[in-house]
């Protein structure tokens, strides 16, 4: 119950966790098609396991793409490079079972125009943002993604060598009035080399990772849980099985606000579950930048071939600072939510997608994230009657 004084924790993970390896590949192989066809329909699937990796799906393009070597590629940056690790680049076995886009699917995506571009598919789709961090994110999750992040620079150059890639992070935040306050606990699970003693990479992480990425934040009280179990070095898919989409909680807001239900690695931008979910963000980050409101959240729906929503929900969580349905109607006169146009809107039929799926799709300052624009918020403010 969000009143007086409570707890929430997020999690994230590097880009070594078994999901994570599946997710990646699934956005390489849309990465490689893009290249030469921008206007290929792709739905992109991938397990992996002790050995094996499948990639499967739908995917209809008129490029050439070989997909055993882009899995080893992704397999061998994310850093899977060793025999010892139990799974490696050099050996892991790609199986390919890719079949062509329904047509009955097709017909309701294929038009000329981009306003005439009707949904992939039915559903909904949910985008939030919050005053409480710069990059307009909840706190937890934002801070669960940076431990992670750092987690992998200090893998990568060496600062704690003997790390592996698998990893996981996890925040607690108290709160007090709906404001961040303080850390409650930090988890870190860190893959790491059989030799290296638990104290030593428990100090480690704690003086090398957690107080550069948290810093005022903890207090003398703060708990810490790393490798809580004393021991980590089987990791990756040897320990657990990975698949594409059994992460959209990390991958969005953390558990903060609701989720669509759909996950986006391997999809192309015609699948509104990942279109529509980053035009979401765009939507409810413009109206807290433009101090509408200090939380928003943006619920869309669409039918397979529709080229509008059914609905636009917004929700401000009571925080708003004009009436509601100057916000509603402000928005409907400034964003365009056709899928075709949301897909020129922000310049999604590009080779992008592998960088979105490894410290999360939102709250990323970088070019490639047109969603995370907010230059839409002075029309709103001007719209709204806020000077």
């Amino acid at each position: 119950m969000r009143s007086g004084k409570y707890l929430f924790t997020s999690e994230a993970m590097t880009e070594g966790h078994p999901d994570k390896v599946c997710d990646q590949i699934a956005d390489a192989v849309l990465d490689e098609i893009y290249k030469d066809d921008p206007n290929a329909r792709v739905a992109c699937e991938v397990m992996a396991g002790m050995g094996f990796i499948i990639v499967t799906g739908e995917i209809t393009t008129k490029t050439y793409i070989d997909v055993p070597k882009i899995a080893r590629n992704v397999i061998k940056e994310v850093g899977y490079t060793k025999p010892e690790y139990g799974f490696d680049y050099h050996t892991v076995g790609v199986l390919s079972a890719i079949n062509e886009q329904s047509a009955d699917i097709s017909m309701g995506v294929t038009k000329k125009a981009p306003k005439d571009v009707g949904a992939g598919d039915q559903g909904m789709m949910s985008g939030y943002a919050t005053n409480e961090t710069p990059e307009l994110m909840p706190m937890p999750i934002a801070y669960a993604h940076k431990l992670a992040k750092k987690l992998s620079e200090v893998r990568r150059n060496g600062t704690l060598a003997y790390l592996r890639p698998d990893g996981k992070t996890q925040v607690t935040l108290e709160y007090e009035k709906n404001k961040p306050v303080r850390f409650d606990s930090v988890v870190i699970a860190a893959q790491h080399d059989p030799d290296v003693e638990i104290e030593k990479l428990r100090e480690d992480i704690k003086e090398k990772v957690i107080k550069p990425v948290c810093g005022k934040w903890l207090d003398k009280d703060t708990k810490y849980y790393i490798n809580n179990t004393g021991r980590f070095v089987i990791g990756g898919p040897v320990a657990d099985s990975g698949c594409t989409g059994r992460k959209i909680i990390q991958d969005t807001y953390g558990g903060v606000g609701n989720h669509g239900g759909g996950a986006f690695s391997g999809k192309d931008p015609s699948k509104v579950d990942r279109s529509a979910a980053y035009y979401s963000r765009y939507v409810a980050k413009n109206i807290v930048a433009a101090g509408l409101a200090e939380r928003a959240e943006v619920q869309l729906a669409y039918v397979i071939g529709g080229t509008g929503p059914l609905s636009v929900f917004i929700d401000t969580h009571g925080t708003n600072k004009v009436d509601p349905q100057k916000i509603h109607a402000a928005v409907m006169k400034t964003f365009h939510f056709a899928p075709g146009e949301i897909i020129e809107e922000l310049n999604l039929r590009r080779p992008i997608f592998r960088k979105t799926t490894v410290f999360g799709h939102f709250g990323r300052n970088e070019p490639e994230f047109t969603w995370e624009k907010t230059d839409k918020a002075e029309i709103l403010k001007k719209e709204c009657g806020l000077h």
